[in-house]
């Protein structure tokens, strides 16, 4: 029973722990900071493309091109571990 003046202590979950079905889960985060990573690339794209610095543009792009490979893996994973999870538990 709760008592006058006495707060309530809620947990904070971790945003990186695991569910309850056993994988991972990508929040919004995630897919906003790609997109973000995305828009500020292409606007250095864009203004090394129009100074004329072909060569810092290629190498921006590069480097986006990596961590985004890196991150579409990554949630790959996370949807395979949901999926595999989801079929474990239908079969069981």
């Amino acid at each position: 029973m709760l008592q006058p003046g006495r707060a309530i202590a809620y947990p904070i979950p971790d945003p990186h722990t695991l569910e309850k079905t056993g994988g991972p889960h990508v929040e919004l985060q995630d897919i906003l900071r790609v997109a973000g990573v995305g828009l500020v690339i292409a606007f250095l794209h864009l203004f090394f493309e129009q100074t004329g610095k072909k060569e810092y543009s290629f190498f921006i792009f590069f480097i986006a091109y990596l961590y985004i490979t890196a991150e579409m893996l990554r949630f790959l994973r996370i949807f395979f571990t949901e999926i595999s999870s989801f079929f474990s538990w239908l079969s069981a």
